[in-house]
Parts: C-alpha cells; structure tokens; sequence
C-alpha cells in the first residue's frame, strides 16, 4: 500500500525476481477493500499516503485497523530512513518488521520472508477454513467504527451477543467477525436457522458456537423449548430483526449484549465506498475493466435509498458493472435513481429535496450543464430534468 506507482513498481520488480506476486493499491480505501476479499501472505504499508504528510498519523491508523480486523496479519512497514521512530512505534502497534527506503533488493526480500515464516509459525493451528479472508466490515463512518470497536471489545469475551437491525445491513457478517475475534475462532461457527424445524436436533449436538437465526420470528411455546435445548456452555450469536419478540428468559440467554447494526443510510459516505467495492469484485468476478462511478453515480448511491440494504446496494452495482459502457457506471444504470419527488421532514431538514437537488447538481457538472445529456446520464426525460431543475432553483 503506498501512494507513490514508482515505488509500487519498485517492489514489483524485486518481489517477483523473488519469485513471489505483488497486488498494489494506492490507500485504505482499495487496501481495506482487498483484504475483505482475499488473505495475502503479508502486507507493506507505506505509512504516510497524502502529498507533504510524513508523521507516519495515517499509516499508524491504518496499521491499528489492519490489526483490529485480523490480529494474525503479517504486516511489514516500509518507510524512510528519516523516520525510524514511526517504524519503531508501528512494530510496538503490531506489524511484524519493517524496511527502510531505499533498500537493497536482497534485503527487502529476506525481511519479508522472515515475517511470512515468524507469523506462520506463530499461528495457532486451525482448519483449512482458516484461510479465508477474516470477516472484514467496510465503512469510515462513526456508527461503523463504533461496531468495530465492540466487536474488538466483546469477541473474545465469550459472552452471548444477539445481533439486530435490518436484513441486508451486515448481521452475518457482524457475527462472522465477532467469531473471528474469539479464541474459538479455529472452531466452525455453525448456522441453525431456527423456522427450520430439521435443524433443530443439530442443537444437542453443540460443542462449538452457534449462530442462531430468526429466534423472534417463534412464538412462546418454541422459545421455551429452545431454552431448554440450548447448551448452557455454548455460545450464542443470534439474528434477529428485534429483541422485543423474546421472553425476557431467552432475551438474557441470547442477548447478554445486544449489537445494531446501522442501516446503510445512517452510515454516511460509506455507501459510496462500498459501491466502489462492490464494483471492484464484480468486474473481478465477470472478467471485465476495471470501471468507475460518475460523480452523478456516486451522488445517486449516496442519496438513494436501497432496498434489502447493502445487499440491495450490491446488486444494482453488479447489475451495472455488466451494462456499463466506456469503463463508467453512470447514475442511470443504477436504481433507484433519483429519489421521487415527495418532501420528507427529518430533524427539520428537507432530505429527499437536499439529496435530489444534489444528484442533479452531480449531474449538470459532470456533463458540463449540458442537460441533454445530465437527463439521458439520469434516466430522464429532457422535459422532466427541466421541471425538476425548476423545482430546485437551477
């Protein structure tokens, strides 16, 4: 991860000549996104990625995340020689060594091996599963670092957690990291969903943690008998759109720590970070050009509001990614659109307007006030682009 393509390609070069493969981005954002997909053997990380930074603040808080989300990373810092405190205070953080610019190939080399086999051998031992990418929830916004932050809090006390909020926003997810942070994450995490009556007998046979899905959706006499089938020493993660269903008995049993997961619309800009992820994996996944969002697009991903959550945000991003034109997705290929035209009041704001008003804006820039091709960017009419234009004072 480092900002600079020259020393990008630098480290290419020596780490193939080593006969090893080099992915490269250029921040957090594509590095976060990466490491949601694939487990690499190690990762260097330039510690300053903006243009007349060089305390090491960005990279520190970079290192801190990459630890959080998987505290068994091999993490190899590379900075300058200038800047051989920073390097000392990101090995006290977690990363593994580090290298100084400039280096000499042989050494860079050897430095990384070593860290690769220091942090293999450290390892505790764990099934083939253990090789998937640790559950990685993306998102700067403050609800989702405050998530993170219980998750790192309450993963590896073995508490049971319930998990709420709405379908499509992360629950599975939520539970997976959580699960990943626990000292039984060598262990499967088992699913039962409970309106399955045929997976019910998989109860008495728990030795490991479970996850427990749908638990409000039984009436009293099913919950009862679930109380009584549960394991004592077994540790519960459930999902649930809300705890007010449960008796206050499986409430204390299921939900020792109650987890909502915001909604997408309460998480700010991260609804355009992921659609950039989502795009990222659909083009990986379909073979195709990288491609980009408009900055209509981005707008529209922004101010939209998306049915079935993420989940919903994913598929019109794939959707998209497989009918876009010249490497763009614009806001037309992505619905829904522009929100209708009805006023919403929230805390004394006007937002539908606000996030309409702004998708055009988006628009009208990005095609140079040209509002033949703003409309046909926008999925629609020239007449009906006019109106709303009009309607918000353009």
């Amino acid at each position: 991860m480092d900002d600079h393509a020259g020393v990008a390609d630098a480290l290419d070069i020596a780490l193939r000549i080593a006969g090893h493969r080099l992915e490269a981005v250029r921040g957090p954002e594509e590095a976060y996104s990466r490491l949601a997909t694939t487990r690499f053997d190690a990762v260097l990380l330039d510690m300053n990625f903006t243009a007349g930074e060089s305390d090491g603040a960005e990279g520190m808080a970079c290192l801190a995340r990459l630890v959080t989300d998987d505290p068994s990373a091999c993490i190899v810092v590379v900075t300058a020689h200038s800047a051989i405190r920073v390097a000392v205070a990101a090995m006290q953080a977690g990363a593994r060594d580090f290298v100084m610019k400039p280096w000499r190939n042989a050494e860079l080399v050897a430095k990384i091996e070593a860290a690769v086999t220091r942090t293999a051998r450290s390892a505790i031992a764990a099934p083939p599963a253990a090789a998937e990418p640790p559950a990685r929830l993306l998102g700067e916004s403050a609800p989702m670092q405050r998530l993170r932050d219980l998750i790192h809090r309450l993963g590896p006390r073995g508490a049971s957690v319930a998990i709420t909020g709405p379908a499509g926003s992360g629950r599975t997810l939520t539970a997976h990291a959580l699960h990943a942070a626990s000292a039984d994450a060598a262990a499967p995490l088992r699913r039962i969903d409970l309106r399955d009556e045929a997976a019910w007998p998989r109860l008495g046979d728990a030795a490991g943690p479970l996850l427990l899905r749908h638990p409000d959706r039984l009436d009293e006499v099913a919950q009862a008998r679930l109380l009584d089938q549960l394991p004592a020493h077994v540790r519960c993660l459930s999902i649930a759109d809300s705890l007010v269903p449960l008796t206050p008995a499986l409430q204390r049993r299921l939900g020792t720590v109650e987890i909502a997961v915001p909604p997408l619309a309460a998480r700010g800009g991260d609804a355009v970070l992921l659609a950039r992820h989502f795009a990222r994996l659909a083009t990986a996944r379909f073979g195709l050009a990288p491609v980009r969002l408009t900055d209509a697009a981005e707008a529209a991903v922004q101010a939209g509001t998306w049915a079935d959550e993420v989940r919903g945000l994913a598929l019109a991003v794939e959707r998209a990614v497989l009918l876009a034109e010249g490497g763009e997705i614009t806001a037309a290929l992505l619905a829904p659109q522009i929100p209708a035209p009805v006023v919403a009041v929230s805390e004394g704001r006007f937002d539908l307007v606000d996030a309409e008003r702004a998708v055009i804006a988006a628009a009208l820039r990005e095609h140079r006030h040209n509002v033949t091709q703003a409309a046909a960017a926008l999925g629609l009419s020239r007449g009906a682009l006019y109106r709303r234009m009009a309607r918000h004072g353009f």
